[in-house]
């Protein structure tokens, strides 16, 4: 059976990364932009990676331009989140969330999630929950704040 163990991504620095070094890890998958209503939430998810990160807990970024809304290129996302929100959790390289050019993750991440508000991203800052055993306990839409996704962190790291 699939987990999120299964997939790679390209980082921010342009290398390649295999999501098996998350495995046993409670992983927050998120979709960014830096210029979304939605952006001061990296405030929240940085807060949240500080918070839990000791005990088994990681956020990954995931910018998207498909809403229209992110920065042309890796190095100015990189620096514009450290500069203004001091992320300091894995950041990876601009990528589709929704149609032909979206990336596997993504296809696999909407189909755990079992069609829970609905199959398609349809904005910024959608979150996935994923358990201890690479698979997506919940998803979040963008409105959902990072604090209120922390009690679900906590049982995910308990389980």
């Amino acid at each position: 059976m699939t987990t999120i163990s299964d997939f790679t991504a390209t980082a921010l620095d342009g290398e390649e990364r295999d999501l098996s070094a998350y495995a046993g890890r409670v992983v927050l998958v998120v979709n960014t932009a830096s210029r979304c209503g939605f952006t001061p939430q990296f405030e929240g998810l940085e807060e949240l990676y500080e918070q839990f990160g000791g005990d088994g807990f990681v956020v990954l970024g995931f910018p998207t331009n498909q809403f229209k809304q992110e920065l042309s290129d890796a190095a100015e996302i990189g620096e514009f989140c450290q500069r203004n929100y001091g992320v300091t959790f894995p950041m990876f390289a601009m990528i589709d969330v929704n149609g032909k050019g979206e990336h596997a993750l993504y296809t696999w991440l909407k189909s755990e999630a079992g069609g829970r508000l609905g199959s398609a991203i349809k904005w910024n800052f959608t979150k996935f929950l994923v358990g201890r055993d690479g698979h997506v306990v919940k998803r979040y839409g963008s409105q959902t704040e990072p604090a209120d996704i922390a009690d679900d962190i906590r049982a995910a790291l308990a389980a």
